[in-house]
């Protein structure tokens, strides 16, 4: 089998004596050892096996060997949230008085996490803007340890050059870490383009639907042993049930993201010069500031459409309460279609001015399309548009 969407389908562990057609689940916190010798082999790490849930377990080791699959890595570990990802890929491979370049434009907790959290340790970080590549190699400094970055960006879909990246880091010799949740290694895999680390949200798009929490790091094996030690002796494990899910989620991420993308691209195009609107952003527009780079590093624009209506803050909350299909969550990539005012919630801990370095106006308003018919989403944003007009 060449293609690895089929390979993703097909992956199964060994079967029990049932002859089980699709994986079970092994809701067991423990697994128990043939013999004495056995068990310490195991801990002695000079045989692979389950030990505890809290370390491996079937279900989640499916979950991840698939991940790896689709983003051509070499290992991974599963976490219970993306956060929790997030943190640890952070905390097993840096230490005090380290250095990290970011993209300043970065989901909330990640900001969070840069300027409140890692800070108390001695690890600094500098931001650098996603539309002045050419000032990020005059931000790298002597204790630079890590490149974080998010491409997409949430909300403001800023994308970064990965080939150009991919190449700086080398040249400096850095560890590139790739937050990849809003295109999926479906439409874009960044280890193809140097990156050491990709990080997801599985709570997004790759579960699909709404139903479970569930991080992931995959990447270069040596700093996946690290980021392995690091969880297991942390406790942020992802549970086999959500490892379940998760992985039969894979088995439909294709199809899923094939709609995302289509549907989104329509809504973005009928949008695209709103009368209500100041602007739209969606990668694949052909507005998008970052058109063409889209188009060179993603197979598609992926399923967030953002744009800024007229009014600012107040006529943002009113246009929202005036949906009557989309749910007002801060969540996306389910398969019913969500919507987000980033100002008030995914990115109210910023301050005014942090927002409005990264882009993040009061009138902006997040689109994640689900799968419903296009037709009946465009439908009722225009209506609520048109109702709250000033």
């Amino acid at each position: 089998m060449e293609n690895n969407e089929t390979k993703v389908i097909r992956t199964h562990p060994n079967r029990s004596e049932f002859r089980e057609h699709s994986t079970p689940l092994y809701l067991t916190s423990s697994f128990t050892f043939e013999t004495a010798e056995q068990g310490r082999a195991l801990f002695a790490d000079e045989l692979e096996g389950n030990i505890y849930s809290r370390f491996s377990n079937p279900n989640t080791s499916e979950f991840i060997d698939k991940m790896c699959l689709l983003e051509g890595a070499e290992d991974g570990f599963a976490f219970a949230t993306g956060m929790a990802a997030v943190f640890s890929g952070f905390g097993a491979i840096l230490q005090s008085g380290d250095h990290i370049l970011a993209s300043r434009s970065v989901f909330g907790s990640s900001h969070q996490l840069l300027t409140k959290v890692l800070s108390k340790w001695g690890i600094t970080h500098t931001y650098a803007d996603a539309a002045r590549p050419e000032e990020w190699e005059a931000l790298i400094q002597p204790n630079t340890k890590l490149i974080f970055i998010e491409t997409p960006s949430n909300p403001q879909l800023e994308l970064i050059d990965l080939e150009w990246l991919g190449n700086l880091k080398k040249k400096h010799n850095l560890i590139l870490s790739v937050d990849n949740c809003f295109a999926t290694p479906y439409l874009q895999t960044p280890i193809s383009y140097g990156a050491d680390l990709v990080i997801h949200s599985a709570t997004k798009f790759i579960d699909g639907q709404g139903r479970v929490l569930g991080g992931i790091i995959v990447g270069r094996q040596d700093l996946i042993d690290e980021i392995r030690f690091f969880a297991r002796h942390t406790g942020p494990a992802l549970s086999p049930f959500n490892a379940w899910i998760l992985s039969k989620s894979l088995e439909t991420l294709p199809v899923r993201m094939d709609r995302h993308c289509q549907s989104a691209l329509t809504l973005a195009e009928f949008l695209d010069n709103h009368p209500e609107l100041e602007s739209v952003l969606y990668p694949f527009l052909p507005s998008h500031p970052q058109y063409e780079l889209a188009k060179k590093q993603m197979k598609q624009g992926g399923g967030i459409v953002t744009f800024v209506v007229k009014g600012g803050y107040a006529r943002a909350h009113q246009f929202m309460d005036a949906l009557q299909i989309a749910s007002k969550t801060a969540n996306l990539g389910d398969t019913r279609t969500t919507v987000t005012h980033p100002a008030s919630t995914t990115h109210s801990k910023l301050t005014e001015s942090e927002r409005t370095a990264v882009g993040i106006s009061d009138g902006l308003i997040r689109i994640s399309v689900g799968l419903e018919n296009v037709n009946d989403l465009i439908a009722d944003i225009d209506q609520a548009l048109v109702a709250t007009k000033a």
